[in-house]
């Protein structure tokens, strides 16, 4: 027991040290826009120091640090996919840079930003790229992305309400030293506030808002304004929403996001590997999502983005991904019946997740590829076919970016197709993948959430296109017909359905083709290496028509 305590001390020492070491090599004197960086926001080798090492009763590492680093949120700064929509925005509103620059780094490089926004300046973005490669605390704070710092600073004030959202959370910018609050779910006692006030520099202070949606909130209910060519205010879009779909859901108060996002780890255990205290209700710091593709590209090209994850802390990521994706998001419901040289065949999409599916940035879509074969196992009709470039076959929209798809209540053809998806359209009526240029939803037929009421649900939320008057389209599922036409086929006929998922759809990729600039064309470069696994299946089911 002695020893252990002496060892647990001897960390303490090291901590600190470390701490201060990292705080005087990484944050030398700089401007006073990198002084308010650093007294406001710490890196996460900081929390690091004593967050990780931490098993569950289980015997499996759920440490927070590992967990984190392999995550989205660890890796904000570094997605290439958003540095090339960043440059992309900057090309086609020139003007409107600044603004640019501020808004999309409050949410992805938010340390900078919300010292530079304190200082009475603005965030940016550009400078810091390649991300990991400047000097000063700018630099280092920008390249953590998400980090422990910034979540755990923020404070109650107003969320959940439009006043916090796209990236307007509250975090104290006044108290300087250690009284900084750094907010979690448990009380710590006095000897454990020392250890942390002079290891991580902050004061550890219960508040149960860190376990909230409202918290989520904050970055992931995001409104853009399109811009005219002028640089004017062109109107309002709401580009992701999963809080408020989740609100309209039967989930609402019942789990929030972290019930899934962030799962608990069953029994007690120590949150910190120094002196920690064995809890209930410690949360992994997963931040479960659906964006594998991009985890993949993180470690692939490690290198070149800097990435500081271990091989195997993204592996495990990816890994838990895909699980999530596959047991926590959507089902398919298949049945058939044959009446002479045709088969009717029903395809109910279930959803399983508290919010639309897909949720978040809407380059997501998801998708039914649906294949019947004869008794001789020939394929006599396929429709949603997956592409090795990225592709879905029969997709208008990825065949010509003036067109989409449109939502199908039946499907009598090949050439047709199921996609569950946003679209976004211009002011001039085109179609578009411009954030900044779009206005409006033509199509929005992503599959609801149990609970949700698309005839009553508010404008922010609401389905758009055609599946607004689909009788078959409601919460928590659609319903797809496929008549198929079997000809001098004979049988049994077997029908296979895979419902796919694709975190950066085909179109929101090659619509960056059109810009000269580093940051497409790396992107493009990495898209096109990696095509055939930008999209997985999610669920399947299989039936035999006699």
């Amino acid at each position: 027991m002695a020893g252990r305590a002496l060892a647990a001390v001897a960390v303490v020492i090291w901590a600190t040290v470390v701490a201060a070491k990292d705080a005087a090599s990484l944050f030398p004197d700089g401007s006073s826009q990198e002084k308010d960086s650093r007294r406001l926001f710490q890196t996460s080798d900081n929390c690091i120091a004593c967050h990780n090492g931490l098993t569950a009763p289980t015997g499996e590492d759920v440490s927070i640090g590992a967990d984190w680093r392999g995550s989205m949120m660890a890796n904000s700064a570094r997605d290439p996919y958003w540095q090339a929509a960043v440059r992309r925005e900057i090309l086609d509103h020139p003007k409107a840079q600044a603004a640019i620059e501020d808004e999309c780094s409050i949410c992805h490089m938010p340390m900078t930003t919300f010292a530079a926004r304190a200082a009475g300046g603005k965030g940016r973005i550009l400078e810091h790229l390649p991300v990991g490669q400047g000097d000063g605390a700018d630099a280092v704070l920008a390249a953590d992305g998400v980090s422990c710092t910034v979540c755990h600073q923020i404070s109650a004030d107003g969320l959940g309400s439009p006043a916090t959202f796209t990236g307007k959370y509250v975090i104290d910018a006044k108290t300087s030293g250690v009284k900084r609050p750094i907010f979690g779910p448990f009380a710590v006692d006095a000897g454990r506030t020392r250890v942390m006030q002079s290891a991580g520099r902050f004061t550890p202070t219960e508040s149960t808002h860190v376990q909230k949606s409202e918290l989520c909130a904050s970055c992931h209910t995001l409104f853009t304004h399109a811009l005219a060519a002028d640089g004017s205010d062109a109107g309002r879009l709401p580009e992701q929403t999963p809080y408020l779909e989740w609100q309209q859901s039967e989930f609402a108060g019942k789990a929030s996001c972290q019930t899934c996002h962030m799962p608990v780890v069953a029994g007690q255990m120590p949150i910190a590997a120094v002196l920690g205290q064995p809890r209930e209700g410690y949360s992994r710091h997963t931040f479960l999502g659906g964006n594998f593709f991009m985890l993949r590209m993180l470690s692939r090209y490690r290198d070149e983005l800097g990435v500081r994850a271990l091989p195997r802390e993204l592996d495990a990521a990816i890994g838990r991904t895909l699980d999530h994706l596959q047991q926590a998001t959507a089902r398919v419901v298949l049945t058939g019946t044959r009446a002479g040289d045709r088969l009717d065949v029903d395809v109910d999409v279930l959803n399983e997740a508290g919010h639309k599916f897909p949720t978040g940035y809407p380059s997501r879509r998801a998708w039914l590829h649906v294949a019947v074969t004869d008794g001789a196992g020939r394929v006599i009709f396929e429709s949603g076919a997956f592409q090795p470039d990225g592709r879905v076959a029969g997709n208008d929209n990825d065949a010509d970016a003036g067109r989409f798809e449109p939502h199908r209540s039946q499907i009598t053809r090949a050439d047709q197709v199921q996609i569950y998806e946003s679209v976004m359209l211009d002011s001039r009526g085109t179609v578009t993948t411009g954030l900044l240029s779009g206005v409006r939803y033509a199509k929005d037929n992503r599959l609801l959430p149990r609970g949700f009421n698309k005839t009553t649900a508010p404008a922010d939320v609401a389905v758009h296109g055609d599946a607004a008057s689909d009788a078959d389209f409601a919460a928590g599922e659609d319903r797809v017909r496929y008549t198929v036409a079997t000809g001098d086929a004979t049988g049994p006929f077997s029908v296979t359905v895979r419902l796919w998922f694709q975190p950066i759809g085909y179109r929101w990729a090659e619509n960056l083709r059109a810009y000269d600039a580093p940051e497409p064309k790396r992107f493009l470069r990495y898209f096109d290496s990696m095509a055939s696994a930008s999209a997985m299946v999610i669920a399947e089911a299989r039936s035999v028509i006699r």
